[in-house]
């Protein structure tokens, strides 16, 4: 199965356990791995034969900047359920949400969640 790979999509959104992220909001970072055929568009060269990644960028941005959830696995969730509800030639969706600042008083580089959804 062939790759189609969306890296580190920057968002802002407003998604959390407590309240105040839910009011001020913060970055999150996702990457999408997805699994797909694509050699109908290698041998043609023509977008119709692919999944247009704008597309793809601008649905993960409509969830993500959207009615804010409490876990960014539910977030993931989210996007993995669109994704693979959206376009029916992807075989198999990873999605990774990370957030790069949550509200602790830890210093690290964030926490990040993966899910690896397929089509049934």
């Amino acid at each position: 199965m062939d790759r189609m790979l969306l890296k580190k999509m920057v968002f802002y959104g407003y998604h959390g356990v407590f309240p105040e992220e839910n009011k001020l909001g913060q970055k999150f970072i996702v990457d999408l791995d997805l699994r797909l055929d694509l050699s109908r568009a290698e041998a043609s060269d023509d977008v119709n034969d692919t999944i247009n990644y704008a597309e793809i960028h601008a649905l993960v941005k409509e969830i993500a900047e959207g009615p804010p959830v409490k876990l960014i696995e539910t977030l993931a969730g989210n996007i993995a359920t669109a994704v693979l509800g959206t376009y029916t030639s992807i075989n198999e969706a990873t999605v990774s949400v990370t957030k790069p600042n949550p509200p602790f008083d830890i210093t690290f580089d964030g926490v990040t969640v993966e899910l690896r959804r397929t089509r049934s």
